[in-house]
């Protein structure tokens, strides 16, 4: 294979372009073209009782390894709690969400294949600061209408 996904690379911690999302700061470590649209790889720090919209995923599997923290995940009926070394996966077409605890949680966010950390640079905003605040509102006809470009429909609230 040639070209520039077949070359290695590494990203050090506090390297990647920032994004808040949602409330969420979202750090980028590996997307679609540096690793042959295999697999995106995001670095994740949600503040404490942070929640996405329940939502699926059409396209891509998702997963989680938690670093710091805890939270707990929905998908279709399952619940689990997660804490610091644990792994979550989440197939594609299954609803599902998460809930961080009081604490807040970092974690690594894995999809395959690529394409979602596209979505979050989109609907996000850069964070130049490091920081990401909570969105006054969401405004849920766009992240609809943004999310369904990229295969996820969001399904309801966020859980609680």
């Amino acid at each position: 294979m040639t070209g520039p996904e077949s070359r290695a690379y590494v990203v050090h911690d506090h390297e990647g372009e920032a994004i808040s999302f949602l409330g969420a700061l979202m750090v980028p470590k590996a997307q679609g073209p540096g690793t042959g649209q295999r697999f995106d790889l995001l670095d994740q720090r949600v503040p404490p009782g942070y929640a996405p919209p329940r939502h699926r995923h059409e396209r891509e599997d998702e997963a989680w390894y938690v670093l710091e923290g805890e939270a707990s995940f929905w998908c279709g009926t399952d619940r689990f709690s997660a804490g610091p070394g644990s792994f979550v996966f989440l197939p594609q077409g299954v609803e599902h969400a998460f809930l961080a605890g009081p604490d807040g949680a970092r974690l690594l966010t894995l999809t395959a294949p690529s394409g979602f950390a596209s979505f979050v640079a989109e609907l996000g905003e850069p964070a130049t600061d490091g920081s990401s605040a909570a969105p006054a509102s969401i405004d849920a006809h766009r992240l609809a209408e943004v999310a369904a470009r990229y295969g996820i429909v969001v399904t309801g609230p966020p859980p609680r």
